[in-house]
């Protein structure tokens, strides 16, 4: 890495959930957006047998490189797959057990992997702000064997309450809970990303636990951007920023028009453990 570098939140989230993307696993994500670009990301850097289905009940397209701009209902989005089947098909398939992981984004979560994707504030009538909402996330959610949550670290997002309880993580935390709601045994969400931190679940209480921090930021800067208190692992690793091949692999090959990597500049002095966030720069309009 250069003595200078610089990348956005969201490229960050993007270069971290495509480290956690494993060979030889199938893997169930948005249409498009953060989740489907890191596992573009990790097939083109690793070149592993990772396949993936997406809601409209495509199975294990080869997107074409560069990517197109926009994939939403777009024929290349569907390029080389296996099977083009409908999206209550492909969650069969979930609630079947073969799929393994789900990759979704987040406007808000709890300490229970519990995810919110529909609005905001005030009611469900007169919302704030209301979003696109879940899609077929709450399934996604509901039948893979784990899922993973990309969203940005902020006071807003993580809440001691949802707004809205769009999908289901592991509902209140009590032993069973997820099965007595009628969903798969030993499913639920794995880690929650963003772009200072990465965190999990403790086995026995289902909360949220701070597993690694980027060395820009620190465990006190993470749990200040957060509403509720998350268990802390024994051992916090350390997050290396997105390295120079990851990032020319997003900005040359993934997403070469930038529709989806924006966000807002971090500019890192230093090099290894010394690593500093000098500034962050907001994104153009924000």
């Amino acid at each position: 890495m250069t003595a200078t570098h610089a990348f956005t939140t969201t490229e960050a989230a993007i270069c971290y959930t495509a480290r956690l993307i494993e060979d030889d696993r199938l893997y169930f994500v948005a249409i498009g957006g953060p989740p489907l670009l890191a596992i573009l990301l990790a097939r083109r850097l690793r070149g592993a047998d990772i396949a993936y289905v997406v809601e409209d009940g495509t199975i294990a397209p080869r997107m074409p490189i560069p990517t197109p701009a926009f994939m939403i209902g777009a024929g290349l989005a569907s390029s080389r797959a296996v099977a083009w089947t409908d999206m209550n098909t492909v969650d069969f398939h979930a609630g079947l057990g073969y799929i393994d992981c789900g990759v979704l984004a987040a406007v808000q979560v709890d300490e229970f992997g519990n995810f919110n994707s529909t609005f905001t504030g005030g009611c469900y009538d007169r919302p704030e702000r209301r979003f696109g909402g879940p899609g077929g996330a709450n399934e996604i959610a509901s039948l893979c064997w784990r899922t993973v949550l990309l969203t940005r670290l902020e006071r807003r997002k993580f809440v001691k309450k949802l707004d809205f309880s769009s999908s289901p993580g592991y509902l209140d935390g009590t032993p069973g809970a997820r099965e007595r709601a009628g969903l798969p045994p030993e499913t639920g969400p794995w880690r929650v990303v963003t772009e200072r931190a990465i965190f999990g679940f403790d086995e026995a209480t289902r909360r949220m636990k701070l597993l690694a921090v980027a060395p820009w930021s620190s465990i006190d800067d993470v749990l200040g951007d957060m509403q509720f208190t998350p268990l802390i692992a024994e051992r916090v690793e350390s997050l290396p920023p997105p390295s120079e091949a990851e990032l020319d692999a997003l900005r040359a090959d993934i997403d070469p028009m930038g529709r989806t990597i924006g966000g807002d500049w971090i500019h890192l002095a230093g090099d290894g453990d010394s690593l500093q966030r000098i500034v962050v720069e907001p994104a153009a309009g924000t």
